[in-house]
């Protein structure tokens, strides 16, 4: 097949998950003989097309005009993306297009009535989920666009049986629309470390400290408040152990601000920003990598600490709570409560043997249950299934918002049905 992807990040643009999950699965289909075009925003010192892993990526510039908000940068965006992708579907044949998340809806549902080509979106979050409602017009208009997009596909992705949930709750999509399909991770891009850990290990830890390491963005979602908060339990039963805590985001002077005020000192580490290489490192020496998550679409990065070979410890909630079972693979506890977190971190940090068992298992079940090659198959079987068959006769959509809806100035989920091919 041949499918051109829209995405808003790819590497080395990466501000989460999504763009690492977008180069992987495109990736691994170009590995397995289908033909992949992505394109997606510019990024320094990054050609404006280039081939990356068997990968055709084409970047197109975002900040001209100069927007003047977030909101008129997607825009501005999509508009690049829409002349660039006219480009690609004019000069070649492709099957369908795959757009992933809400920045790039515009752009999706332009190219596939242009051009009368599937569309299949995969949808990696929810504003709704990440901020546990819609409080703003902001978010309702990030809502909006959510909606709109898996309204204008044929096919809706999503990670995990906990998003199915949340799609078929929060925008009613219809059952059979909707296609669970796991991320996976490569076991070997977390091998490369540091030629001598114990001696790099002093960088971050004494010789007698246990490394208690979180990796990820500081929003809300990602609770690391309620990590900070899970610590002085630990330290009092565990006083040699050390939180490292790396990443950025908008909340990182306020967690600095709170360990300060907790008069956590010296046993609280912010690394900020680290590099592959360094996060490689990290999770290879800690005793526990902790993901306090209170919202988890699936939670790649406990993969990607599996992959290190540290023992994990995670919330239950959305995909965490289907990818980790509780000493089996790691350990799991309850959702914004910081007691529940210190106790399983005492315990990893306590039982050696346990975290030993824990991360073995882990190491098996990343071969097994969440392979790139795995995943590309059951991706190209979905689109499979949005293909028209020889005899329909109408191959382009034949559903449009309702008149009606628009001229009483309602909102796009007034429609009365969710779009269907």
């Amino acid at each position: 097949m041949k499918i051109l992807m829209l995405s808003w990040e790819y590497p080395p643009k990466v501000i989460g998950g999504l763009a690492r999950a977008v180069a992987d699965l495109s990736q691994a289909m170009a590995r397995v003989g289908h033909e992949v075009a992505v394109v997606t925003s510019d990024a320094p010192e990054c050609e404006p097309s280039e081939y990356v892993s068997g990968v055709r990526v084409y970047r197109v510039n975002q900040f001209f005009p100069r927007p003047m908000d977030f909101l008129e940068e997607v825009h501005f965006q999509n508009y690049h993306l829409v002349q660039k992708g006219s480009e690609l579907l004019s000069q070649g044949d492709f099957d369908l297009i795959h757009a992933h998340d809400w920045l790039v809806a515009p752009s999706a549902k332009v190219l596939k009535h242009a051009f009368g080509k599937p569309l299949v979106c995969t949808i990696h979050a929810t504003e709704w989920g990440r901020n546990n409602g819609l409080h703003n017009d902001l978010q309702r208009h990030i809502s909006d666009l959510e909606w709109w997009l898996t309204y204008e596909s044929y096919r809706v992705i999503c990670c995990s049986e906990s998003m199915r949930s949340e799609l078929r709750s929060i925008f009613q999509v219809p059952e059979d629309k909707l296609t669970v399909i796991p991320n996976g991770v490569h076991p070997d891009n977390f091998v490369n470390v540091h030629p001598d850990l114990d001696k790099w290990r002093r960088n971050w830890a004494a010789p007698e400290e246990e490394i208690v390491l979180y990796v990820g963005r500081h929003v809300y979602e990602k609770g690391v408040d309620i990590l900070l908060s899970a610590a002085p339990k630990v330290l009092a039963h565990r006083p040699q152990a050390k939180f490292v805590i790396a990443g950025m985001g908008p909340c990182h002077d306020e967690l600095k601000g709170q360990a300060w005020h907790m008069g956590l000192g010296e046993k609280v580490l912010f690394a900020g920003f680290v590099d592959d290489l360094t996060r490689n490192s990290l999770y290879h020496l800690a005793d526990a990598a902790v993901f306090p998550s209170r919202y988890e679409p699936f939670g790649i990065v406990a993969l990607e600490a599996m992959a290190g070979q540290a023992p994990v410890i995670v919330s239950d909630v959305g995909g965490f709570a289907e990818t980790v079972q509780h000493e089996v693979n790691g350990l799991t506890f309850y959702a914004g409560n910081a007691n529940s977190l210190a106790d399983n971190i005492i315990r990893m940090l306590t039982d050696k043997a346990l975290a030993r068992r824990l991360s073995e298992r882990a190491s098996r079940d990343l071969v097994e249950k969440f392979d790139w090659k795995q995943i590309a198959h059951k991706t190209v079987a979905s689109y499979q299934e949005t293909m028209p068959k020889r005899d329909d006769h109408v191959f382009y959509d034949r559903y449009q918002l309702t008149a009606d809806a628009l001229q009483k100035g309602g909102s796009f989920r007034e429609s009365s049905n969710h779009g269907r091919r």
